[in-house]
């Protein structure tokens, strides 16, 4: 948790807040990937790459 406080503090004091964003998608897809991984789902998916 402590990870996430730091790379906060240094994007609020680095201005670049216009990265959170960026972030938050390349996480949320690669959640999509990891979770499908093993899953029926997991051939649509990798096509959408």
């Amino acid at each position: 948790m402590e990870i996430i406080l730091e790379l906060w503090r240094f994007l609020k004091s680095r201005k670049k807040l216009w990265l959170v964003p960026i972030l938050a998608v390349m996480l949320l897809v690669g959640g999509l990937l990891i979770f499908a991984e093993g899953s029926v789902l997991a051939p649509f998916i990798y096509t959408l790459f």
